[in-house]
C-alpha cells in the first residue's frame, strides 16, 4: 500500500497557503500536519532542517521545502484546471516581484518595529507596496479578472496569500485606497470554496496525533 504524503503546514502562513492550494487544485491527496511554530516537530525538523513551512514528504521519503517547488511538483502531476497553462516567464516575473520586493515592503509595513534601523518610515513601504499592487490591478483589469487572463493561474494563487496580508495590515487603509479591481480580484479568491476548504483548522501535530487529509478539488 502506498503511503500518503505528509504536508507540514502553518494555516496562516501565506507560502503554505498556497502549497496547499497546488496540492488541492491538483487533487492530491496529502496528510496536514498543523505545526507550531515556536514548538517545531522533530519529524520536521529531521526532514528540513531550515526549520520553515511549508514542507511536503512524499511517500518515497523525497523532501520538498520551497512553496513554488511544491505547487510546480503537485501541478506536474495533474493541472486539470490549467494554472500552468500562461506564459511562464511572465508569472515566474510576477511571482518574483511578490516574493522580493513586495515581500519586503509588506514585511515592513506589517512589522515597522522590527526594522525600525532601516530608517525608513511604514508609511514609505507601504507606499511600495501599493506601487507594485497598483501594477496588479492594472493587469487584472486588462486581462478580464485575473493576472494572466480570465482564468486563473499559478501566478493569481501563489501571489494572492501575500496581498491578503496586506490588505489586512490596515483593513481602513485597504478599503479606502486599494483600486476596484484589485479589491475584487481578491474578494474573489478569499471567499472562493477552496481557499475556505484549504483554511480549515486543524490541532496542532504531534505523533499519535489524527493527520486530517487535505479537501482536495474544492
Amino acid at each position: 500500500m502506498t503511503a500518503t504524503p505528509i504536508l507540514y503546514s502553518f494555516r496562516r502562513c501565506p507560502y503554505a497557503m498556497r502549497a496547499r492550494l497546488g496540492m488541492s487544485a491538483a487533487r492530491q491527496t496529502v496528510r496536514i500536519r498543523e505545526v507550531v511554530l515556536r514548538d517545531k516537530p522533530a519529524e520536521m525538523l529531521a526532514a528540513s532542517p531550515k526549520g520553515t513551512v511549508p514542507v511536503l514528504v512524499l511517500d518515497g521519503g523525497e523532501v520538498i521545502d520551497e512553496s513554488l517547488d511544491i505547487m510546480h511538483w503537485a501541478l506536474g502531476q495533474n493541472d486539470p484546471e490549467g494554472w500552468l497553462a500562461p506564459d511562464a516567464a511572465g508569472m515566474d516575473a510576477l511571482i518574483q516581484r511578490n516574493d522580493g520586493p513586495f515581500k519586503r515592503a509588506l514585511d515592513r509595513y506589517k512589522y515597522p518595529d522590527r526594522y525600525a534601523a532601516d530608517g525608513i518610515d511604514r508609511e514609505t513601504w507601504r507606499a511600495e507596496g501599493m506601487a507594485i499592487l497598483d501594477d496588479l490591478s492594472g493587469r487584472i483589469a486588462g486581462n478580464g479578472g485575473q493576472l494572466m487572463g480570465p482564468q486563473v493561474s499559478l501566478a493569481d494563487m501563489a501571489i494572492f496569500p501575500f496581498v491578503r496580508q496586506f490588505a489586512a495590515t490596515d483593513a481602513g487603509f485597504w478599503d479606502e485606497t486599494a483600486p476596484a479591481p484589485l479589491k475584487a480580484w481578491l474578494s474573489g479568491h478569499l471567499e472562493s470554496p477552496r481557499f475556505r476548504a484549504i483554511m480549515a483548522k486543524y490541532a496542532p501535530w504531534a505523533p499519535g496525533v489524527p493527520e486530517p487529509e487535505l479537501p482536495i478539488g474544492a
